[in-house]
């Protein structure tokens, strides 16, 4: 069982989903469905000026946005956009800096980025330029460079905080319009889909303003924002109590010591009694209200729904000669942030196994290796395999991402799952890990030692960080019931 203060070292998936989202609306890449037109460029090219944007948090100012875009001699534009948070975790405060230099093309089509990302502890940057409709990028995580590109339907389009565009598609309240667009911290491609919801009157900062009002849906998570007649964004809602509004920039940069904790604020209440041997119990009940807009199966392997009825059972672990699945070629894969191919990892796996035999005996040694080696915390940042080896610290996202590649490098299927779990009162969002063996797929969580996981791991999604955010359409909305057992 964990220590009562090992709430700080093993539930901290919420921070990264919050920014995640957050930034990856500030900074994504949009290419639209519907062609540009001459209006549409025109709109683009105007406000070139720099301007800031104060970020709130449960109406306290913890961080500002600054844009600035400059013409330049080829008909085009420099773009830079700088995002700085100060985020207050358990009574601590983390700073956080992004930051985007992109080169666009006079109708706004994106020609080149250079994106870059600092916390405590941590450090990425990726880089790309757009061929045709192919993003080429390269990305840096301090410990290894990885070159790779996806393809897209068509030509990036950069989203500002200038979004003219949409005041240019004669839409009528109800309309929507579909947005793929290149998302430079997951460095994925994604669809999100924009509804006019027609004028509102807003009161903003003791001013009423009559403003465009859009809801966007993004991995399942609504986005509502609200543009003046140019098209400058003048306020943007985000989940869980995120806010940005257009402000100069002596307010927009004058930053208190620590906005509220946010931990506690994104936790989930929970109704009923969690049993006192619940680390042990093999069956728990919940009943879920979920947000209708949600993405989740949840209806498979341990868990099974029924209605709005969750039922999580604990596994038996398989025989000491089981087998690891074949036919699960993903979960065996290197991907930029679970390094399995690495030459690294490769050895730290011979270093850790020798010549232990079996397949479980080798599951619940990496585990055991995880679990012992980690210093537990905070650790702001996208989790990866190497950096996390490399520097031995982490909470469950870098344990979740460093015994994947431990894993898939030792030959067996192994997969991240997210979701939430119990702590002193109240649910937490987490990640832990799930491997197959035996044709079925086994809970283990390496940030607390289980193996299972305890019957409180409710999984909503599995995979890195592009599916993990779909998570963010249950801020707020989520709702636990423990039901008799």
């Amino acid at each position: 069982m964990p220590a009562p203060n090992h709430k700080k070292n093993l539930l901290r998936l919420a921070l990264l989903l919050l920014w995640a989202i957050l930034f990856g609306l500030l900074l994504r890449r949009d290419y639209f469905i519907r062609t540009l037109d001459t209006r549409e460029a025109q709109v683009i090219k105007k406000g070139r000026e720099e301007s800031f944007a104060g970020v709130y948090f449960h109406g306290g100012r913890i961080g500002y946005v600054k844009n600035r875009q400059v013409p330049d001699a080829a008909g085009g534009s420099h773009l830079s956009q700088e995002a700085y948070l100060r985020l207050n975790i358990l009574e601590q405060v983390h700073p956080v800096h992004l930051l985007v230099e992109a080169e666009l093309a006079g109708d706004g089509r994106l020609r080149d980025f250079d994106f870059q990302l600092t916390s405590p502890f941590y450090t990425m940057r990726a880089r790309g330029q757009v061929e045709g409709t192919r993003v080429a990028f390269t990305l840096n995580t301090g410990k290894e460079e990885i070159n790779d590109s996806i393809q897209l339907s068509q030509a990036p389009y950069l989203s500002t905080n200038r979004r003219g565009y949409l005041l240019t598609q004669n839409l009528k309240g109800g309309d929507k319009v579909r947005l793929p667009y290149f998302d430079p911290l997951s460095l994925t491609g994604k669809d999100t889909v924009v509804e006019y919801l027609g004028y509102d009157k807003e009161l903003i900062s003791g001013r009423i303003y009559r403003l465009h009002h859009f809801s966007e849906a993004f991995a399942g998570v609504k986005i509502s924002f609200w543009l003046d007649d140019e098209g400058k964004v003048i306020k943007e809602e985000s989940p869980a109590g995120f806010v940005f509004l257009a402000e100069p920039e002596f307010l927009a940069t004058d930053l208190p010591a620590a906005g509220k904790e946010i931990l506690s604020s994104v936790s989930v209440r929970i109704k009923g009694q969690i049993p006192a041997d619940y680390a042990t119990r093999q069956e728990l009940r919940f009943r879920l209200n979920l947000p209708e807009e949600g993405e989740f199966d949840l209806n498979r392997d341990r868990q099974v729904l029924n209605g709005t009825e969750l039922t999580v059972r604990r596994e038996t672990l398989p025989s000491e000669a089981a087998k690891a699945c074949e036919s699960q070629k993903e979960a065996l894969a290197s991907t930029p942030y679970i390094q399995a191919g690495n030459k690294v990892i490769g050895e730290q796996v011979a270093a850790i196994l020798g010549d232990t035999k079996g397949e479980l005996a080798r599951v619940k040694k990496l585990a055991a290796w995880v679990y012992e080696n980690l210093e537990k915390r905070p650790v702001l940042g996208i989790p990866d395999a190497l950096t996390t080896l490399a520097t031995r610290r982490g909470d469950c996202n870098e344990h979740a991402a460093l015994f994947a590649a431990l894993a898939r490098r030792a030959g067996i299927p192994t997969r991240v799952a997210a979701g939430v779990t119990y702590h002193a009162g109240a649910f937490y969002y987490h990640a832990w890990n799930e491997v197959c063996l035996d044709g079925r797929w086994l809970s283990l969580d390496t940030t607390k030692n289980q193996l299972p996981a305890d019957v409180t791991h409710i999984r909503f999604v599995n995979g890195e960080t592009d599916e993990q955010i779909k998570i963010g359409a249950l801020l707020g909305k989520l709702g636990i019931e423990v039901v008799e057992n």
